[in-house]
């Protein structure tokens, strides 16, 4: 077994517990932090977990001193929704920059020197071309945006000055479930496309809202790229071990296919899996939303021979079998103790 200790900050939230999961199945010793704002501990049941809030200075120090040789930290936790940010950019400054630069300084007090951060293509803004390569401009949009291109600066000036080794890995839109059906996507409020478009479908839910037909994309609707939550898992664990063996002391790679779909390219393939159409209908676009995100992943590629083994339907696929089979998610909310 692996001596090395893996803390894992956001580590009952929906990528953070697959990765959890993953890294523990492989033999690694993992601990999970989550202050269960919008994790689940059900989602990482039989792992060493400690509830503790990124904010608690105190509690952060004490969760580290509890982990008796740790290594390395993976990076999760934070705000995850754009229009969210829109309307309450305070708190995303709070949650993903003062709560992370916690997370690092106790990290560094600690003796742990490598990290890998959950980043996001929001640093891109709107792009000047598609696929997006790492070396495109950062223009953020969003204070959710600016939040991660913040952060991303921040690692690279300590990995300057010495302090420590990073991978920020840029995700674009995390979606799917595990295949095995125990495990999926389970947000409060849900935000994301696929599983509001499994709920609609289901009957669950009023008909979808598409934020606006008319953008400069096939069909007028907004074009993301949709890689599966265990292909992430898979790149963040291929990340983590580059830094293990002295590979780069900044690592920045895209996690995507590195094709497109649209929003009603996303609802025919949610259809097809449920044997229903989703019904829908046409609302005003939303401040924040570019209108194409997809990501060039030549690099992470090359560099660890990554590949994405879900495409578009099978990412659907696993989605609609999670929801169907659990409608209320990880079930009631836990409660603080």
């Amino acid at each position: 077994m692996d001596k090395d200790l893996i803390v894992i900050a956001g580590g009952a939230g929906y990528i953070g517990s697959c990765c959890a999961r993953m890294l523990h199945g492989q033999g690694r010793r993992v601990a999970v932090l989550d202050d269960l704002s919008s994790g689940h501990a059900r989602a990482v049941e039989g792992l060493p977990f400690e509830r503790v809030d990124l904010l608690d200075v105190p509690a952060l120090d004490r969760a580290f001193a509890s982990c008796p040789g740790v290594s390395e930290v993976m990076l999760f936790a934070g705000r995850i929704s754009v229009p969210e940010s829109v309307r309450d950019p305070e708190a995303y400054y709070l949650n993903n920059l003062v709560g992370a630069h916690n997370l690092i300084k106790a990290m560094l007090d600690h003796g742990a020197e490598r990290i890998v951060f959950s980043s996001s293509a929001a640093v891109y803004g709107v792009p000047d071309r598609v696929p997006i390569p790492e070396d495109a401009a950062l223009r953020p949009i969003s204070p959710y945006g600016r939040t991660k291109k913040q952060l991303e600066e921040a690692l690279d000036d300590l990995a300057a000055a010495g302090r420590l080794r990073y991978a920020s890995l840029r995700y674009f839109n995390a979606s799917g479930a595990e295949p095995d059906g125990l495990h999926g996507e389970d947000h409060r409020p849900e935000t994301h496309l696929i599983p509001l478009a499994v709920a609609a479908g289901l009957g669950r839910r009023p008909p979808l809202k598409v934020f606006g037909d008319d953008y400069d994309t096939p069909d007028g609707s907004c074009v993301r790229d949709y890689v599966h939550v265990r292909d992430l898992a898979r790149a963040h664990l291929m990340a983590l071990e580059r830094l293990r063996k002295g590979q780069g002391k900044g690592d920045v790679f895209n996690l995507g296919c590195g094709m497109g779909a649209s929003v009603l390219e996303v609802l025919r393939a949610v259809s097809r899996a449920l044997g229903t159409d989703v019904p829908f209908e046409i609302a005003p676009r939303r401040p924040g939303d570019p209108p194409r995100l997809v990501a060039s992943a030549a690099k992470i590629r090359r560099e660890t021979g990554w590949e994405p083994a879900f495409d578009l339907d099978g990412i659907v696929e696993t989605a609609v079998a999670w929801h169907r089979n659990h409608p209320d998610g990880y079930g009631p909310e836990e409660v603080a103790p």
